[in-house]
């Protein structure tokens, strides 16, 4: 057994041994570790020199055998280090040579080596310059452009350094400068650009005038070129407005006509402006400082702030635009800034909203458009309402006329502006009424009330024109021959149909149908006939200076204008041309307005032959207690009777029921008057002879009836008026017996009667009553002769 494990252990060490000479010494550790590990080491060391000496006799048997070989290579060596010696001198001789020679090339590789060293540099040099001068060309570009005030292509320069050229030439310190100061830059254009906006915003305040009169110009120029060729079309179409010519008054009334045929412009735009070419609203104004703010701030990325700023001024402008002057009703001026200056602000926006986009929006316009609309015709009504002049409002018309059709060509809204101008309409109507009062009165004042009278066919033709009358009978008589009426009536016509003109204006360019300007100017018409002409004629007829043959004149005039009418009629359809048959054509009111003025006039006639009878009753002195009579009419009866026949003469022209009427009146009250007189409580006695001087001025009194000093009247119709006077007066004589008369007699209470009867119908005017009452007295009464007393 011991046998066994002494071979097992030969044969590991013998297998250790193998492995040590066939392995790298550098990993035999591990296998002497192995050889440690066991417990007869020893036995190994034993074989392991025992190999060693193996070795060594065959390394000492290997050297013998090649002994002399290495002998002939060591004597071959050394014959080899000879040689190497004496190459190692050429060598080292050649090397000196070599490098004595090669010492001026190393010089010049040297300079060749700084040269490519520098040409590297340079080449590095120059593509760096070649990435840094756009950048400095730019930059040089920038600064020229913001001197120049270039902003908008400084800020694309700007953004072009900042994103191509700059970052391939970062690492610079100019580059690092310029990156530092593109910032401040921007905000220094932002406050250039904006200030440029302010500078501008404030142009164009104080030049909205000249804007707004430039566009109204052009709107009037293109409203005449319009009215040309609606002219044209109407005379190729064969239409035609008749229109009448107003005749001018002479010297005595040209100044008194409100209105003329020069009062219509508004614009007085002379032949060689019209012959100009006039620049458009927009080539008056530089928007480029609004384009270019509107730019920087979109490339900057701020556009709300700059819409938010731009309308947030134009609105404090429009606030500014829409405030009117406080003395702007006292010229046409003041409304023309005023309109001009809106109309500029507009056209202004207006243009903005086309030419650029979101920096303001229809919205933005409608609202302050309905701002303007509210602001302007509240203005318009406050000063409108203080003007007194009707030629300032039809230019204040035609002016707002054209405001509207101004701003309607930039399409905005102006309907309530022409609802408006029916407002003024009727302003314009109640200034009218009261110039032309003053006209009315001025004529009436001047006005002779004669007949007029003409000694040429000229005079005659110059009145024919100014009044439509046609009488054949006075076209035949030879000159000179007079018309029926005074001057007044053709003045009075002719300004009627002035104040018709009047109106017409006032209608033209409002856009109203001919029915609608044809109901206006009637509506006009009637209120000037019946409320100033019918008050001017009243306040005449009233007035305590007027006779009683400016009172039948009055009437005779009256009476032509009442027929004159028609003629007005045809003339306002003429104008129109509307035909007054239709439906809701208004009918002038003259008619019924002369007719009262002329029933006004009668009553005055009435009233004032009982006042002129009452004066001459004034200078009645009857002598009650006289013995005998004159044997003729008292003398103030007698002038009496002659003032009466010669009225009444004056009264031929007069309508015969007039006539008759005031006649009839004038009797009856001398006949009440002379009544009362013999009726009086403070006479106490009468004696015959009184009592037959009264019977002879009564009879003064019937002979005059009977004489028919107005004709019309049917049998004794006038006597029937001193029916009264004459039964009272007979009473008187049966009774007088030529002793005082006493109080208590029995007639006393007759008498009474009679004075308050009398004393009633005074108090009542002596209003004279229809001719159809008088006739319904009998036609004839037995006739009462005074009875003398025994």
């Amino acid at each position: 057994m011991a046998e066994a494990e002494s071979l097992e252990t030969a044969s590991e060490h013998e297998r250790i041994l193998r492995e040590i000479e066939s392995t790298d010494s550098a990993c035999i550790g591990p296998t002497l570790r192995s050889v440690y590990d066991g417990e007869e080491h020893w036995r190994f060391m034993e074989k392991l020199e025992a190999r060693i000496r193996n070795h060594d006799r065959e390394i000492e048997k290997m050297c013998n055998f090649h002994f002399q070989g290495f002998v002939d290579s060591i004597t071959e060596l050394l014959k080899v280090r000879g040689e190497a010696q004496k190459l190692k001198i050429q060598v080292t001789d050649t090397n000196n040579k070599l490098q004595e020679s090669g010492r001026e090339l190393v010089t010049e590789m040297e300079e060749l080596k700084k040269c490519r060293s520098q040409q590297r540099n340079i080449a590095a040099t120059m593509d760096q310059l070649t990435l840094c001068l756009p950048v400095l060309e730019m930059y040089s570009k920038l600064r020229e452009q913001l001197k120049t005030k270039r902003h908008y292509p400084a800020l694309k320069t700007m953004e072009h350094m900042e994103h191509t050229f700059l970052p391939r030439v970062n690492p610079y310190r100019f580059c690092t400068i310029m990156v530092e100061d593109i910032p401040r830059l921007r905000e220094e254009i932002k406050e250039v650009s904006m200030s440029d906006l302010k500078d501008f915003l404030e142009s164009i305040r104080k030049h909205s005038d000249k804007i707004g009169e430039t566009a109204m110009k052009q709107a009037h120029q293109q409203r005449n070129l319009d009215n040309i060729v609606s002219q044209q079309h109407k005379i190729g179409t064969g239409k035609k407005v008749k229109k009448d010519g107003v005749i001018g008054f002479e010297a005595d009334v040209d100044n008194t006509s409100p209105m003329s045929e020069q009062d219509s412009g508004i614009l007085d735009v002379e032949d060689e402006e019209d012959e100009e070419e006039v620049l458009s609203a927009q080539d008056l104004v530089d928007f480029s400082p609004v384009y270019r703010c509107l730019h920087i701030y979109t490339a900057l990325g701020a556009q709300d702030t700059f819409e938010n700023y731009y309308r947030k001024q134009r609105k404090k402008q429009a606030r500014l635009v829409l405030q009117p002057p406080s003395n702007m009703h006292e010229t046409l001026d003041g409304y023309r800034r005023y309109f001009n200056q809106i109309v500029g602000f507009f056209v202004v926006e207006d243009h903005i909203l086309h030419t650029t986009q979101g920096l303001v929006n229809r919205a933005y316009i409608d609202q302050l458009w309905e701002l303007a609309v509210s602001k302007t015709m509240s203005a318009l009504r406050t000063h409108s309402s203080y003007c007194s002049d009707p030629n300032l409002v039809l230019d204040l018309k035609n002016l707002l006329v054209l405001f509207a059709d101004t701003l309607q060509g930039y399409g905005f809204p102006v309907n309530q502006y022409f609802d408006m101008l029916l407002e003024i309409r009727d302003q314009y109507g109640e200034i009218l009424l009261k110039k032309w009062s003053g006209v009315f009165r001025y004529i009436l004042d001047l006005d002779n009330y004669s007949a007029i009278p003409v000694s040429s066919e000229e005079e005659y033709k110059r009145v024919m024109g100014q009044f439509p009358f046609h009488d054949p009978e006075l076209e035949n008589q030879p000159f000179p021959k007079k018309f029926p009426f005074s001057e007044f009536v053709p003045k009075v016509y002719s300004q009627i149909k002035e104040f018709i003109y009047a109106c017409l204006k006032f209608s033209e360019d409002l856009h109203l149908s001919s029915t609608e300007v044809d109901d206006m100017i009637r509506k006009s018409t009637n209120l000037l006939l019946t409320r100033t002409l019918s008050n001017c004629l009243q306040n005449v007829i009233k007035k305590q200076h007027v006779g009683l043959t400016e009172l039948v004149q009055i009437i005779i005039n009256t009476t032509h204008l009442e027929q004159s009418c028609k003629f007005l009629e045809e003339f306002i359809t003429n104008i129109t041309n509307v035909p007054p048959e239709t439906i809701h054509a208004t009918k002038l009111y003259g008619t019924a307005t002369f007719k009262d003025c002329r029933h006004a006039a009668e009553e005055e006639i009435y009233t004032k032959l009982n006042q002129k009878i009452d004066q001459f009753l004034q200078l009645a002195d009857y002598d009650w207690m006289r013995a005998e009579h004159n044997g003729h009419a008292s003398d103030y009866l007698v002038d009496l009777i002659a003032f009466l026949r010669s009225t009444f003469a004056v009264f031929t022209h007069l309508p015969g029921k007039v006539a008759q009427t005031a006649c009839m009146s004038a009797c009856k009250h001398l006949s009440t008057s002379l009544l009362q007189l013999l009726l009086d409580t403070e006479v106490k006695q009468i004696t015959m002879g009184a009592l037959k001087q009264f019977n002879m001025d009564i009879e003064e009194c019937e002979h005059f009836a009977r004489s028919g000093p107005v004709p019309g009247f049917q049998g004794d119709t006038l006597q029937l008026a001193f029916i009264d006077l004459r039964q009272n007066e007979r009473h008187q004589q049966e009774e007088q017996c030529l002793c005082t008369v006493p109080q208590e007699r029995t007639g006393q209470a007759e008498a009474h009667r009679y004075r308050g009867k009398t004393a009633q119908e005074s108090n009542q005017q002596h209003v004279p009553p229809p001719l159809n009452l008088l006739q319904s007295f009998p036609p004839s009464l037995p006739p009462f002769f005074p009875v003398s007393c025994t």
